[in-house]
């Protein structure tokens, strides 16, 4: 299993429904077996780094969240939600 997970920082806090709704969007792509998106409680202050929002999923395989990058839904979300963004940061890590 592979999970994904990404963070996001909204350039401007005002943007950020219309940020989760853009991520949001990639949850109707059919080849994760989960997939969420929250809002980040800003419980660790201690980085100094702000993250507004995580998008956590998980794939079976490689094959899975390649097909996910390639589905039509993931370059509409991208368009809407990269102009609303300051910084992304993502992360794919194998599970046992």
């Amino acid at each position: 299993m592979i999970r994904h997970i990404v963070f996001f920082t909204a350039t401007d806090p005002a943007d950020l429904p219309r940020i989760r709704e853009g991520l949001e969007m990639l949850g109707q792509i059919p080849h994760a077996s989960h997939f969420e998106v929250g809002q980040n409680l800003h419980a660790d202050r201690l980085t100094g780094t702000e993250v507004d929002l995580v998008v956590y999923a998980e794939f079976s395989d490689d094959a899975a969240l390649a097909a996910y990058k390639a589905d039509p839904i993931y370059e509409e979300a991208i368009r809407r939600v990269r102009p609303l963004r300051e910084m992304r940061i993502a992360a794919d890590i194998k599970a046992d």
